[in-house]
Parts: structure tokens; sequence; C-alpha cells
């Protein structure tokens, strides 16, 4: 594989989720840093905002579609290049005790949070297997580490996206593509704020900001910066971690 191919991976980076908060910031942080970005999501407007916001390309994705996942990356590499950058934030739960959920609920947070990233890795892989060089960095959640009430389907699904991230990077290292988790806390985003709501938001918001070390919700902007340091050259030599970022309220 010639120089030039695997500085061009390098290069492009496809995060989905890339219109919600973390995904967002995470767009932003990366072109930052010099990486051309596809921000991958639902609503076309939103990407396509972002995108020009960031000097990158909007493209729609639903990871819960195969063809959607295709076309979504097919779209990036013939408008950028192949990605060698995989940043998956794409994420959706809701707040029910386990006895609440039924199959239809289960279905759609393991297919968003699990099978999504699982779609879009292998779509992906191919490209930065032929380069010889790639960064994966799923976004999981402590929930998954350590579990969380009335999110009993969601912490399996992250639980299980943190175990497939090191099983990638244990199959790809030998191709020098690395694979690790971030795991953000209570993070103050639009989706937390749609999943807290009701006239208890104000106590659960205190009884969240309470559970963490540092007294306050995280930032999208927390949780970008490792995912950008994971995604550099500067993390070459780290591959199948899980790194929390949550104010220290998951320590391991």
């Amino acid at each position: 594989m010639s120089e030039a191919v695997q500085e061009q991976v390098r290069r492009v980076a496809f995060v989905t989720g890339g219109a919600g908060g973390i995904g967002t910031a995470i767009c932003r942080a990366l072109a930052e840093s010099g990486v051309s970005v596809a921000v991958a999501d639902l609503s076309r407007p939103a990407v396509e905002k972002v995108g020009a916001d960031i000097g990158g390309i909007g493209v729609s994705l639903d990871v819960t579609d195969p063809d959607s996942v295709a076309a979504a990356v097919t779209e990036t590499t013939e408008r950028l290049g192949a990605p060698g950058i995989v940043v998956n934030v794409a994420g959706w739960d809701e707040l029910k005790p386990f006895l609440e959920t039924d199959e239809a609920f289960s279905s759609k947070v393991l297919e968003i949070n699990l099978n999504g990233p699982i779609r879009v890795l292998r779509a992906t892989l191919p490209a930065m297997v032929e380069a010889r060089w790639g960064r994966v960095i799923n976004v999981a959640s402590d929930a998954g580490r350590v579990g969380s009430s009335l999110e009993s389907v969601y912490s399996g699904a992250k639980g299980g996206l943190i175990a497939f991230t090191k099983t990638i990077a244990r199959e790809f290292a030998r191709h020098a593509i690395t694979a690790n988790s971030v795991c953000p806390g209570p993070t103050d985003t639009p989706l937390l704020r749609d999943i807290i709501s009701g006239e208890r938001a104000d106590s659960v918001i205190n009884a969240m900001t309470k559970a963490v070390p540092m007294r306050r919700l995280g930032t999208p902007d927390d949780i970008a910066p490792a995912v950008a340091f994971l995604a550099s050259g500067a993390a070459g030599y780290v591959t199948g971690q899980t790194l929390s970022v949550s104010g220290g309220l998951t320590m391991a």
C-alpha cells in the first residue's frame, strides 16, 4: 500500500450521530485537528449545517438500515476519500423499568446502540485494512461498565459495544488499526434532556450531578478531546481500551 493512500485515509473521518450534542463536538474537534469530516446522521439539513460549519460534508445515515450505511460510506468515499477514522456516536434510549420494556423497545435500543456500529464497521474496515492504518472509536457509556437503573437494555447494548470494540482491536491490530471505547457519564445534551423530562426532571438531574465526584454533568466538549486523541497519530499504540470521561463516576 502506497504512502499516499495511507496518508489519505488518515485525513478522513466518518462520524455517526454527528448532528447530536456529543457528535457535533467531536466533528468540530476532528476538523480542528486537520481532518476532513463526514458528518453522518438522520437529518440531511442538520448534517449539512454542521458540515458547512466545520468545513466538512454532511451525509444522510440511518444506522439501522444496511443500505443507508452502505450509501453513506460510498458518498463519503466519493466526496472525501475512504475514511480511516470512524467514530460511532449515534445512540438512543428512554428511561424504563426493565419489566416495562417490550420486544419493540429492546429491538430499537439494540439496533441503534449495538448493531448500528457493527454495520458501520463492516462497511468501513475493508478500506482501513487495505491502507494498513485506521482508528475506530466507539462512544459507549459508563452504563455499559457498571449498569444504570432504568437503562437495562441500553446498559446491555453499551456493554456489548465495549466487548465488541475489544474484539475488533484484537482482530485488526496486525493491520495497524486501533479500536477503543470512550464512555461518557451523565452528559448535558439534548438527548439527556429528552430522556429526563417532566416534573421530576430537576431532581433527577440533581441526583446525577451529586453522583459525580466532580459535582457537575459532563459537556460534549469534555468528551470530544478524548476522541480526538484516540483518532490521532499519537495514539497509535493505544488499542482495546475503555476510557471513561465521566468526572470520576467510574474509576478503573
